[in-house]
């Protein structure tokens, strides 16, 4: 089960080591060249596109904390499939044997690629998640911890696994147990909300309530379907061909987590 005020805190303490470790790498010349090159590249490029007035720090820092969130949520998310039997084998965690499992993999990993950091180990895992169904699209090209993976350290990384493999020394299990028979996801929302004060200022990172959520669906979703049926007919377009496939369709121009579209 999880306690999602421990899962806060925990990845809040991780969100800084991680924003402390590549702004560090940024300026100390630690992390590589065409890191660094990029860095500056899409800065300028967000500056011509009238994107940002920030200096390139101000830039800077808010770019750490985005890619520092997407490595904490994607290590969040994999547990979460691991955990629920979703993923197999397990690669960060999990209860159980499944720990044992999982730092095995990691060990016949770096037997295989003994030159190699955590950093490469996670974005192993990342990538061989991406290739699930369900985690296509999650773990694409579009996100961040893809955009410059060699702008986090080893050693950061390896917070990461030592976070989530973390026992606790009372019970002997794991500290985060995201194991949870109704797959319920709404926490990553909404610790994505809350991971970063700033961010969530700055970008109005805030879920809709779910109260507020049923109200509304209930005075368009449901009357659509019940219009419309799940097995609508395709759209079709002024000139008569067909825009999409049969089927029910809708879209949240909200956006965000996507948990408004998945209230049962």
């Amino acid at each position: 089960m999880i306690d999602r005020d421990a899962l806060l805190d925990d990845c809040k303490r991780l969100m800084n080591t991680l924003e402390a470790d590549l702004i560090a790498r940024s300026e100390d010349g630690a992390a590589p060249p065409h890191v660094i090159e990029a860095l500056h590249t899409e800065f300028a490029k967000a500056k011509d596109a009238d994107r940002t007035a920030q200096s390139f720090e101000a830039w800077r820092a808010d770019y750490a904390t985005q890619q520092a969130a997407a490595w904490v949520l994607s290590a969040v998310f994999v547990r979460f499939l691991e955990d629920n039997g979703l993923a197999a084998p397990p690669h960060i965690a999990g209860p159980g044997a499944q720990l044992r499992r999982a730092q095995d993999e990691h060990e016949l990993y770096f037997r295989a690629h003994p030159t190699e950091t955590d950093r490469e180990y996670l974005i192993h895992v990342f990538r061989a998640v991406g290739e699930l169904p369900g985690g296509q699209e999650i773990f694409s090209a579009h996100n961040p911890v893809f955009e410059m993976p060699g702008w986090l350290s080893g050693d950061a990384a390896g917070e990461i696994l030592k976070t989530f493999q973390r026992i606790d020394a009372n019970t002997g299990a794991l500290v985060h147990d995201f194991t949870d028979p109704e797959w319920d996801t709404r926490f990553l929302g909404d610790l994505y909300q809350d991971l970063s004060e700033a961010a969530r200022k700055r970008y109005a990172l805030l879920q809709t309530p779910e109260f507020v959520e049923e109200f509304i669906l209930d005075y368009t979703l449901e009357p659509a379907l019940d219009e419309f049926g799940l097995e609508a007919a395709p759209a079709v377009s002024r000139d008569g061909d067909a825009i999409n496939g049969p089927g029910f369709r809708m879209i949240d121009p909200a956006c965000g987590s996507g948990q408004f579209v998945f209230v049962p």
